[in-house]
């Protein structure tokens, strides 16, 4: 897989919740790292994910916005 992005994050599937639409992913980095994505149910088919399953995250963006009161 050849990706103009350059991060990418290999970790393992460790939860999968189907909403009606959605999904909402997380894939284990290592230790307390975690990583979550919302992605359509199709994608989940898609990509065969599955919990214990190896997957990436891929970051591609310009800006990340933090806010705090």
């Amino acid at each position: 897989m050849k990706l103009s992005a350059r991060n990418k994050l290999t970790g393992t599937v460790a939860s999968i919740d189907k909403g009606a639409v959605n999904s909402t992913v997380q894939i284990n980095l290592g230790g307390d790292t975690v990583v979550t994505a919302m992605i359509t149910n199709a994608s989940v088919a898609d990509l065969g994910l599955e919990v214990g399953k190896t997957a990436h995250a891929i970051v591609k963006a310009s800006d990340v916005i933090v806010g705090a009161d």
